[in-house]
């Protein structure tokens, strides 16, 4: 649950890990039997070192290069609290980016509260505010996520389809079908970090994302292989040529259950995670 809530907050697996291993040293280091709730204690913690760390993370991301998009991450469970609906959604890329358009205590606030169900008192005690300027928090999140999210989550038998269009689009270089797959606001995102070739900027359009798509994406793809896995909650692309993953897609739809967004992980530094 905390590396969830940790990842959740600073879209990094790495970071989240980072935080998780600094909660269990300040647990390792505390008197236990001083601690009445172990759970709300590490919650409490994790929380406060995770938006320690955010603070720093932003700082970096003004000086990245290229577009930042969040680190994939494996997320195919059985039977564990990933499972349910909302906690799923809340790992989509889509939703991830919408966080980072939050200030930090909106971010923590309508998490703990909205998808890990923490009462208003609780959420306010870890974040250290009263519980009316916690509602507030919750609410401004709310408000921020409506109004900047479209983001809609076809069934997931629609969603295998629709990737599998796209990859079949790559290995043969016919896009025609997957045009009819793609809204006509589509947005193409890639992350290089500055170590691999990317996109600087957004490319915006059914017209444009097809031709960078027959371009260049579908020849580099073709020399190499690809198949659909399951991150953040939804199925992926993966890439792959000699020297291991080169790409890593996810997708966003919109209410016309439309890809509305594309987005290709190049960075090396965020597929060492994905096996």
């Amino acid at each position: 649950m905390l590396m969830g809530l940790a990842y959740r907050l600073l879209g990094s697996a790495a970071e989240a890990e980072d935080v998780v291993q600094e909660t269990y040293i300040s647990w390792s280091a505390a008197e236990h039997d001083q601690i009445t709730n172990p759970d709300a204690w590490l919650t409490t913690v994790c929380t406060r070192k995770a938006l320690d760390q955010l603070k720093s993370a932003r700082k970096k991301r003004e000086n990245y290069v290229g577009m930042w998009l969040p680190e994939p991450l494996h997320t195919t469970t059985q039977e564990t609290p990933e499972d349910r609906v909302e906690l799923s959604e809340s790992l989509s890329m889509a939703f991830l980016l919408v966080m980072e358009r939050l200030a930090p205590k909106e971010r923590a606030a309508f998490l703990l509260r909205e998808v890990f169900s923490s009462s208003y008192e609780e959420v306010a005690q870890i974040l250290d505010v009263t519980p009316a300027s916690c509602r507030k928090l919750v609410s401004r999140a709310k408000t921020n996520i409506k109004h900047k999210s479209d983001h809609f989550v076809p069934p997931p038998v629609q969603q295998n389809e629709m990737v599998h269009a796209f990859q079949t689009a790559l290995e043969t270089g016919e896009t025609a079908p997957l045009a009819q797959l793609l809204a006509a606001d589509v947005a193409l995102l890639s992350d290089g970090g500055g170590k691999v070739n990317a996109i600087a900027q957004p490319l915006l359009g059914l017209d444009q994302v097809l031709g960078f798509i027959n371009q260049a994406i579908s020849p580099a793809t073709r020399s190499g292989r690809a198949w659909v896995e399951e991150l953040n909650s939804c199925p992926s692309l993966i890439t792959v040529d000699g020297s291991g993953i080169t790409t890593i897609f996810t997708f966003s739809y919109n209410d016309e259950l439309k890809i509305n967004a594309i987005y290709a992980q190049r960075n090396p530094d965020k597929l060492s995670a994905v096996r």
